[in-house]
């Protein structure tokens, strides 16, 4: 999605990296640039808006579920792997030895 025009920060860019956006996971000086980006751009604005109320909801509806210690650092590790380029494993990281 792109709105045509032209900006710093590209569409694609800041869509790419939306979450990290929501969830405050990425620099500041890269959140000041998405945020400009947003002021410029309608359609990533909207995109946003609309990714932030889904975040509210899940967690509004789910976030009183305990998540267990063990998927969440299987799931912080595959997060790891895909963020440093490494190949992902092909099978379900979050099932149980019995289950692989």
């Amino acid at each position: 999605m792109s709105c045509g025009e032209p900006h710093e920060t590209d569409c694609s860019e800041v869509l790419d990296h939306l979450y990290e956006f929501l969830d405050r996971e990425m620099p500041d000086a890269d959140c000041t640039k998405f945020e400009v980006h947003f002021e410029e751009c309608s359609p990533c604005l909207e995109k946003y808006g609309l990714e932030q109320a889904v975040k509210k909801l899940v967690k509004r509806c789910c976030g009183q579920d305990d998540v267990p210690s063990d998927l969440r650092s299987k799931v912080m590790g595959r997060l790891e792997m895909i963020r440093s380029g490494q190949i992902v494993p092909e099978h379900d990281v979050t099932a149980s030895p019995q289950e692989s």
